[in-house]
Parts: structure tokens; sequence; C-alpha cells
């Protein structure tokens, strides 16, 4: 491994500030909102909270500070080996008895002890790589109509094949997140814009059709247009959340702010610490906690940007953009499927939901934009 040696470099302190109330209010709200779950089933109250304590939130600190001072070229570097790596435990989630199917889905590989979801990962890897490959297309002079087509072909060859794997097991919520990030680096290495507007038509033809031909993907959709359907099936959880924000009105339910007052969370909405963790927040805090946690994401987003433009390679620039997005857009898409303006598709909240894979792969992220933010 290779560290970066930053003498005299200050920290965006801003920045961290951002990071750590976020990640701090999401290891709070876990412990509280699943000590009702976990006391029911493991007669712990504390269960659930310290495992994402221990086994997310630790190690994602620790994760983060080998990725910000590990040298950025080193990384370019194991991206492809990093990708392979990723790609291999993927295919034993296929193929292998360590990956037992859970409600109707291969996403998480038990090797003794340590269980984790190589699809979270794969965030992190295929950026790396994309931004690794298209960075040295961008440094190549040379460029000539052909090898725009030959990036074109391969760019659609790469996420083809990871819808292949991912789609089958079945996981299109992190298909969608991994190739819209990929989809905007690749839209910010200055390609032809009839690649985008070709890719934007066809993955949208593609979506529609996977959206049709599957019924459980289905049924996330048809509630968006109507929220009184199925309310003790399809439409029970879009329901429960509309009724958990709502009851937090401006300030959140008691006098003010009632952090772990909530209702909901005592079996009535499902994946409360989960994917519905933001309908806690909005039950909670109300309007302006849930408006504040927006704020936060929007700070993060501006940051985020203004250290990629600021960075000094075209591989940390695509980079920082792609760390940004993904985040931002994650967090977008998980608060748009509570509030009923997306399909909920089981996204998790950035540094909130429960789940020590998705926190450790964000915290990576976190990490390696910090190292960017060193070099600007």
């Amino acid at each position: 491994m290779e560290f970066q040696n930053y003498k005299n470099k200050q920290i965006d302190y801003f920045l961290l500030g951002i990071i750590i109330f976020l990640a701090g209010w999401g290891l709070f709200m876990v412990f509280s909102v699943s000590f009702p779950y976990s006391l029911e089933r493991h007669g712990n109250g504390w269960h659930y909270g310290l495992h994402q304590l221990l086994f997310g939130f630790i190690p994602g600190i620790l994760a983060a500070f080998i990725f910000y001072k590990l040298n950025l070229n080193f990384l370019k570097k194991a991206s492809f080996f990093l990708l392979v790596l990723n790609l291999f435990f993927l295919i034993l989630v296929g193929f292998s008895a360590l990956s037992p199917e859970i409600q109707g889905a291969k996403r998480w590989l038990y090797l003794g002890p340590i269980s984790f979801q190589p699809s979270e990962f794969l965030k992190i890897t295929f950026l790396l790589y994309v931004c690794s490959w298209l960075s040295g297309k961008l440094e190549d002079k040379k460029k000539s109509k052909k090898n725009n087509w030959q990036v074109f072909a391969a760019f659609i060859i790469m996420t083809g094949t990871l819808a292949v794997i991912l789609i089958s097991q079945p996981d299109f919520s992190t298909f969608v997140i991994i190739f819209l990030t990929s989809f905007v680096v690749y839209f910010a290495s200055r390609t032809p814009w009839w690649h985008s507007f070709f890719l934007i038509l066809t993955s949208s033809a593609l979506a529609v059709v996977l959206i049709k031909i599957s019924p459980y993907r289905l049924n996330r959709v048809l509630p968006l247009f109507d929220s009184q359907i199925d309310p003790l099936g399809i439409g029970y959880q879009l329901k429960q959340s509309f009724i958990a924000i709502g009851s937090g009105k401006l300030w959140g339910i008691g006098e003010m702010f009632g952090l772990s007052l909530s209702r909901q969370k005592f079996g009535f909405l499902p994946h409360s610490m989960t994917d519905s963790i933001f309908a806690i927040i909005g039950e909670e805090t109300g309007f302006l906690g849930c408006a504040f946690l927006i704020l936060l994401f929007v700070f993060f987003a501006w940051k985020g940007m203004k250290i990629a433009l600021n960075s000094k390679t075209e591989f940390a620039k695509l980079l920082g953009i792609g760390i940004t997005f993904w985040l931002c857009f994650q967090a977008f898409a998980n608060i748009s499927g509570i509030i009923g303006i997306l399909p909920l598709a089981g996204i998790p909240l950035p540094f909130f939901s429960y789940g020590a894979s998705h926190l450790i792969v964000e915290m990576i992220g976190v990490g390696i934009l910090f190292n960017i933010s060193k070099q600007t």
C-alpha cells in the first residue's frame, strides 16, 4: 500500500462537521428505533444498535481513515484488482451455499461469523474502476472517433454485465444506483452527447420492461398512483410512512423534538430501522428535523462538488463527482420513496439505515472525498 504524506494541509472541517453530525445522528437513530425489535427478538434492547456500532460504525471510521491516507495513484492502479475481487464475492453469492436465500433474494455472503453484502461494496469498487478507466481515456490526447466508439461499447458491456449479475439476485435498486453513478461519471468525462442520450433512452425502456414483467417491482410502483391501494398489502408501508411523518407535524411528537418517542417503531411501520428510518425521523423531529437533515445533504453535495471540480487530476475529479452524486442520490431516492415521490425500493438512507455493509462503504467514500480535498 502507498500512503500519502500531506504536510501543511488542512482537513476540510466544514465537511468533517457534516459527516460527524450525519453519522452520529444516524447511529443514535439506529439505537433508538431498533430497541423494541431488539428486545423482542433477542431479549436485549441494544442488540442491533451495538451491532451497528461494532460492525459498521467503528470499522467504517477505520476504513475511512485508511482510504483518506492512501495515495490516489495507488487506488487508481488497484481499482481493477478491487473490482475483480468484488465480482468474485458477488459470484459466490449466486452460486454458493455460503449465501442462503432470504426473503426471495440471495445478497449476503456468510464467512463464519462475518456476513456482508458484496453488492454494496460494488458501489465503490466499480466507481473506482470506471473513474480510472475514463480518466485514462481523457488523458490520451490522441482520441479519435474510433476511440469514442470503443469507449461507448466497453461502457455498455461493463454495465450490462453488472445488470445481469445484480438483477439475477435480484437487486435491481442497487444496480440502478451503480448505473446512474457511473453514467454521471461517463457524462462528466466529456463523452459525446449522443452517448448519454442513447443510454438514457435505452435504460429507461429497459427499466419499464423489468418493472412490468416482475410482480414485486410493479407492486412497488402502483402505490405511487393510488395511495389508498391495498392499504393492508402493497400500500401498507407507504401508508404507515405517511402516518409517521404526518404525526410529527412541525416539531415532532411531544412538545418539541420528541426524540425516541416514536410510536411507529413498535411494529407498525415495516423496516423502520432500515429503509423507513426517515419516516421515524419525521415522526420524532417533525418538518424542521426533516428539513435540517435534507439541508445537511445539500451542504454535503455543495462541498463534495466543489472539492471534485477543484481537484488537480482527472481521476480525482471524476471520483469526487461520482462519490458525491452516489451518496446524495441515494439519500434522495430513499427520502423520495418514503414521501411517495419515487417507489419504495429498499434503498438505505446513507449514514442512518441499519446495516454494516452500506455504512462501511459510505464511510470509505467519505474517506476518499477527504483524500481528494487534501489535494485541491
